[in-house]
């Protein structure tokens, strides 16, 4: 392999690895923000039972 074909083989390589990247930090920066998404909606999910939940305690105190 010549010096030229080699320089332009790691030039080609650093290209790939350079989209690779660009890519995975999209997906990465996707997924992170679907984790958010979720842990939020799972908040609220368990704010609204713990209320249900002292509620009901409440209610049954009463009887």
């Amino acid at each position: 392999m010549t010096l030229m074909q080699t320089l332009r083989s790691l030039r080609e390589k650093i290209e790939k690895l350079e989209s690779e990247k660009t890519d995975l930090l999209e997906e990465i920066a996707k997924l992170k923000q679907a984790g958010e998404e979720k842990a939020s909606a799972l908040e609220e999910e368990v704010t609204t039972l713990r209320k249900e939940a002292e509620s009901l305690k409440k209610l049954l105190e009463n009887l």
